[in-house]
């Protein structure tokens, strides 16, 4: 069976799964969660991981931050290890079991479903819920089934686009909607309003999922957040956390999403993600045996994807630049 007809075949995991025995305590009410108040004046500011239990870069780069000791000079930092029941199923033989227990925890964030404790990922999103309510600015932490290549998700605000041109890495800045399946933890909220409020909030995919280097992006951005936040001096914070920037970065608007009809998708060839197909008409996949196409000329494909292949889930977006 070829990789354009069943994700079966599962890439190796390679980053190594860390141990969350003493971080998972947290030093708050909340199982999971740490946070520091500096004192002074400043952004309350809220990073996020493991809101999919296979997704261990965010992990790695909050253990990290706990680990070297540092606090933020101004405003308040909160971190918060997310789904640790699905994370606590994490098995790299067969990852994408664990990416959650219930139902998607990055699909749950709208009042409806946050008053309905009916999964194990609503239930969890309902106690971090204070702690996002009182944030101004959100890092969610997350990685990718298939894609290497970074990509910086900032809904669609204008004020989110801008500030993720500023941090100057990474190459990819995708101005995304999100899903119809539910909403994201990014867009929960003040997050989600138009206009200038004060918030930013970005969704970082760090990579593949079991990519060593998806760890490295992790504490890269980590570190450039942080700072843009003003929450810490670039001298506080460990040298070796920052990658270089990016010679340069595009930002891509996604104009469509293609969601599974049924189980019964296939795509034409083994996309990988970035792909800018220069023809419209160019044939993409088939969903449930239905043929869809690229809209228009020089369409750049968004993380395709045939791993957790269900009706209403997405498998693929499309995009064009911006501007």
């Amino acid at each position: 069976m070829s990789a354009t007809e069943s994700p079966a075949v599962l890439r190796p995991f390679e980053l190594a799964c860390p141990d969350l025995s003493a971080e998972r305590a947290g030093n708050t009410d909340t199982v999971g969660v740490w946070h520091f108040d500096s004192g002074a004046p400043g952004k309350r500011v809220m990073l996020t991981a493991l809101i999919h239990g296979n997704e261990l870069c965010g992990a790695w780069a909050l253990k990290t931050f706990l680990a070297s000791g540092l606090r933020p000079r101004r405003g308040s930092l909160t971190l918060a290890f997310c789904n640790l029941a699905a994370f606590d199923r994490f098995d790299p033989k067969s990852y994408i079991a664990s990416r959650f227990v219930d139902e998607d925890m990055n699909r749950v964030w709208s009042d409806d479903k946050l008053s309905d404790p009916s999964s194990q990922e609503r239930r969890r999103a309902a106690e971090l819920l204070p702690w996002l309510k009182q944030a101004d600015w959100l890092l969610d932490f997350h990685s990718m089934s298939n894609s290497d290549v970074p990509l910086q998700l900032t809904g669609v605000q204008p004020r989110n686009i801008e500030f993720a041109l500023q941090l100057g890495t990474p190459a990819n800045i995708i101005a995304d909607a999100g899903h119809a399946a539910g909403v994201r933890m990014r867009d929960y909220g003040r997050f989600g309003e138009a206009g200038e409020n004060g918030t930013r909030s970005l969704l970082i995919e760090c990579g593949f999922h079991g990519a060593p280097e998806a760890r490295d992006v992790a504490l890269d951005q980590m570190a450039r957040f942080l700072i843009a936040a003003d929450t810490m001096d670039r001298e506080d914070i460990p040298a070796a956390w920052f990658a270089p920037d990016a010679p340069a970065q595009e930002a891509l608007r996604v104009t469509e999403a293609i969601a599974a009809k049924s189980a019964n998708v296939r795509f034409a060839q083994p996309w990988r993600g970035l792909e800018k197909l220069p023809q419209a008409g160019t044939l993409l996949g088939w969903n449930d045996e239905e043929p869809f196409y690229t809209p228009y000329d020089n369409c750049v494909l968004i993380m395709p994807s045939l791993a957790n292949v269900r009706p209403g889930v997405t498998v693929m977006r499309l995009a064009q630049p911006i501007g």
